[in-house]
């Protein structure tokens, strides 16, 4: 079967042309990530639009996410090739977001001086991608000494042990660039939270109407706030750069885990995130480390595997959208179907209202059909998208045909697990009338064949929300 698990991929520098965005999308990006944190808003805007050209003209359903810097202290951008910090060198922290060099870093954080003291070591870039340990300090300066070096790039997070000022998920300035990527109409918006409340500050109006929200996790706080964060967000970015930075590196592997179980569990999407393939924004391949880690976060119920680096200043972008393809494409094979949905199914979704609780009973009751019977796949048609992400939650072993009259819908549920996202082209409200366009095309695209059985999974009350009926249907 192809491949499930989606891959999210990010545009940078080197993979900003249309040829580039236009190979990434034939290598496998499913959804593609503009990061404000490391490009200037007119840059991230031109790049939105390249993206939706290059998928119009290859007739693909590519979905774009555009990800705020929230409330991490970072780094002034350096100029567009970066900048090494050598280990053993001497750099000066100064209070600014002016152009950082090797020399002098600026760091967006105006409690800099008073929250630093002499031996504090100060973490730079994903996870601790540089290190270094204040020396002396002047009225203006923290001076450092580097004793792990490395690159950074655009707006580089910066871990402060001892910071007290809090900086608030949300800015006018992010508020701002939000409604410009809204206006063009972006399918997701991302941004680092700790609770479900930062979420709602943004005021966007809900999906499909407005753009999925993404709670990028990466911090103890939004784990212990998870239960609220899982209320507010349209999916779940698991940062683990961001949350080694703030937990035991020996808890990660755990606490990825049970952000993964808890949201999928949830109805919600998971993207698991941070160095996946660091090894391969210099080499032509990633280490067998890296590919283990690729397999592991699909075993473990991932949605979705996220490039960064490895795309936005790697020199083989598609290369590395092609290889992440091929192992999750194999991980996806050896998935224990069963075993998820048995274990899905115990957990529920999130909410204990009557729409939830109808919904939990019929894609159970779908998903242990598909297991049971030699169903050829499961059609889920769907408004907003409720209906194929809580179906796609149970991991069935069959294809999942997404069919929705939104077109932002369709690309939004390119995040989803096991999704064929497909645009169901009647607006006709009768139930009868669109499971028959659904089947056509699916007939036409050769995804059914006549003689199947196939599964078909809806929300036929408006005004219950819920998904409320499934059946069973052969195809003529």
């Amino acid at each position: 079967m192809a491949r499930r698990t989606k891959i999210v991929a990010t545009i940078g520098p080197l993979s900003s042309s249309d040829e580039v965005i236009s190979d990434m999308i034939e290598a496998g990006m499913d959804v593609a990530r503009i990061s404000l944190a490391h490009t200037p808003l007119d840059e991230a805007l031109d790049m939105h639009r390249r993206v939706r050209a290059a998928a119009d003209r290859l007739g693909a359903v590519v979905a774009t996410m555009v990800d705020l810097p929230g409330s991490m202290i970072r780094i002034g951008r350096p100029h567009r090739d970066g900048i090494e910090l050598e280990t053993d060198a001497l750099v000066d922290l100064v209070v600014g977001n002016d152009e950082s060099t090797v020399e002098r870093v600026t760091v967006d954080y105006p409690h800099l001086l008073k929250d630093c003291s002499v031996g504090d070591r100060i973490s730079i870039g994903d996870g601790e991608q540089v290190v270094v340990v204040v020396e002396s300090m002047t009225a203006t300066t923290v001076r450092a000494r580097v004793i792990s070096g490395g690159p950074l790039n655009g707006r580089a997070g910066v871990n402060i042990p001892f910071a007290t000022n809090d900086l608030g998920a949300v800015s006018d300035i992010h508020l701002d660039e939000v409604e410009r990527f809204v206006e063009e109409g972006v399918d997701m918006v991302s941004l680092s939270v700790r609770s479900g409340a930062e979420l709602r500050s943004l005021a966007l109006e809900p999906h499909p109407r407005g753009p999925m929200l993404i709670a990028k996790v990466e911090s103890a706080s939004a784990v212990e706030e998870l239960d609220s964060i899982i209320e507010a967000a349209s999916a779940v970015l698991v940062a683990r750069g961001g949350l080694g930075m703030s937990t035991a590196l020996e808890s990660l592997p755990w606490t990825q885990k049970k952000i993964i179980r808890d949201c999928i569990a949830g109805g919600l999407p998971v993207i698991t995130a941070g160095q996946m393939l660091e090894s391969m924004v210099v080499a032509p391949t990633p280490t067998r480390a890296e590919a283990t880690d690729v397999a592991n976060a699909v075993f473990d119920g991932t949605s979705a595997v996220m490039l960064s680096a490895e795309t936005a200043i790697g020199g083989r972008p598609a290369a590395a959208v092609a290889t992440m393809a091929r192992i999750a494409e194999t991980a996806d094979d050896e998935f224990d179907h069963q075993a998820w949905a048995e274990q899905i199914a115990e957990l529920r979704m999130a909410g204990h209202d009557e729409s939830a609780m109808i919904t939990d009973a019929i894609t159970i009751a779908a998903a242990g059909a598909m297991e049971s019977l030699h169903v050829r796949a499961l059609l889920c048609l769907s408004e907003s998208g409720l209906t194929v992400r809580s179906m796609a939650r149970f991991r069935p072993g069959v294809p999942i045909l997404g069919f929705s009259p939104n077109p932002r819908t369709v690309r939004q549920l390119a995040s989803s697990w096991g999704v064929t996202p497909r645009l169901l082209e009647t607006d006709s409200p009768d139930y009868q009338e669109r499971v028959r366009v659904a089947l056509s095309r699916a007939k036409r695209e050769g995804l059914v064949a006549q003689g199947d059985i196939v599964g078909v999974v809806a929300g036929l009350s408006q005004a219950a929300r819920a998904t409320d009926t499934f059946r069973l249907l052969r195809v003529s």
